[in-house]
């Protein structure tokens, strides 16, 4: 018996439910982060999202991103994940692996788009970003493809997962709209608090606990225990100095320590490291932490304020912004061939070739696939039932019948 092949399978196995039990974090995040009467509505797109991704990406989607490289820019159709493949484990572990992975980059979206969305047209956009958007980007990384043969270093998916899903949530946000009364006549964001910070900061904890298995187990070996212990370690320091200084930047700016901020804070430390887990220090794991800090401060503030996007939960910030910053700071901090190391210029130039690419197809696609939706069975609810809530329109529940205090008619 190959005991090493039975070790690295079961390793991935349980890193793959690591990664499948963020689903949970991140239905927890967006509910908590936004209003009670949207609740139903937000778990319902967490559950499907994953549900029809996981379909989808088995039928075609993983065949696109890891079948025979084509050109550098596609992988061959395999229908029903039917080929021969060798990946050092039995292809049904990594196709399971992958599979969490895609249905990461495409729950991203739910929060940024979160309170005013038919549920019909994110189900078309779950659909796709499964079967095109998401496997053709990530052939190009992780399947053999141009970007991988030019020596772009994505680890975990800082790029392939967090930004694909970042830029997809900006273009969806951006053409959705903000919803009612985000921002004031003379421009002004207006708060919309969210109706449970608990459920938010447990969705964090989930999401953090998640990316023990997120990054370590994308060594796809259970031999390869030093790395996984470092990059254990490189992931924890990079999303606790995130945290921290999220909050005394908070401290500093606002006066006192934000709650919801510090929490996006932790996150954006998190999907920092992702790219470079593997290939940079423990005090320089530190170092990307603090920079990304700053990121998703500035980055969530420019987005609401100047771009006059509405974001309810910090999406676009987290995971776009932050994701391309930790993809870069990889040419900057990895022990062999960062800048910072002595390497040179090279490796910097090519994580900034890839992040562009991947924005630029993102960003075309994504906008080529919601504005079709638009025009066709719309993006958008009316203001009647974005006003009396999404769970009453779109499903016909109350998640929380026994907290009623005002009675709704949707006649």
């Amino acid at each position: 018996m190959d005991y090493g092949y039975a070790i690295n399978t079961i390793w991935v196995l349980i890193a793959a439910a690591f990664v499948f039990f963020m689903q949970a974090g991140f239905a927890m995040v967006e509910t908590g982060f936004t209003r009670a009467k949207n609740a139903g509505n937000i778990i319902m797109k967490n559950l499907m999202d994953f549900a029809v991704g996981s379909l989808v990406y088995w039928f075609i989607g993983f065949g696109i991103m890891f079948g025979s490289d084509l050109g550098g820019l596609i992988g061959k159709i395999d229908i029903m994940s039917m080929g021969t493949y060798d990946f050092g484990i039995p292809t049904s572990a990594f196709l399971i692996f992958q599979t969490v992975f895609c249905a990461t980059a495409a729950t991203i979206v739910s929060g940024a788009m979160a309170e005013r969305t038919k549920f019909k047209s994110y189900l078309i956009y779950s659909f796709f970003i499964s079967l095109i958007i998401y496997p053709i980007s990530g052939h190009w990384i992780w399947g053999g493809g141009w970007l991988s043969n030019l020596g772009f270093h994505d680890f975990a998916g800082s790029t392939a997962v967090h930004s694909l899903g970042g830029w997809s949530a900006l273009v969806g946000a951006a053409i959705l709209g903000p919803r009612i009364g985000k921002f004031g006549k003379d421009g002004k964001p207006n708060a919309i608090p969210g109706h449970s910070l608990t459920l938010g900061a447990l969705g964090v904890f989930i999401l953090w606990f998640g990316w023990f298995g997120f990054n370590p187990g994308s060594t796809i070996s259970g031999m390869a225990s030093t790395s996984i212990a470092h990059i254990f370690m490189t992931t924890n320091l990079s999303a606790a100095a995130g945290a921290t200084f999220t909050m005394l930047i908070t401290w500093l700016k606002y006066g006192k320590p934000d709650v919801s901020m510090t929490l996006n804070g932790a996150l954006g430390g998190l999907v920092a490291i992702t790219a470079g887990c593997d290939v940079v220090g423990l005090r320089d794991a530190v170092i990307i932490g603090i920079l990304t800090s700053f990121v998703v401060v500035y980055g969530i503030e420019f987005i609401e304020n100047r771009l006059k996007i509405d974001d309810p939960v910090g999406a676009i910030g987290v995971h776009g912004l932050s994701g391309a910053f930790g993809t870069l700071c990889v040419g900057l901090f990895a022990t062999e061939g960062g800048l910072f190391y002595g390497g040179g210029s090279s490796m910097l130039v090519i994580q900034a070739i890839g992040v562009f690419a991947v924005a630029a197809w993102t960003l075309s696609t994504a906008y080529i696939l919601f504005k079709t939706i638009d025009a066709t069975i719309g993006l958008r609810v009316s203001e009647k039932e974005e006003t009396h809530g999404l769970d009453l329109h779109e499903h016909g529940i109350d998640c929380y019948a026994d907290f009623v205090t005002k009675a709704i008619s949707i006649k």
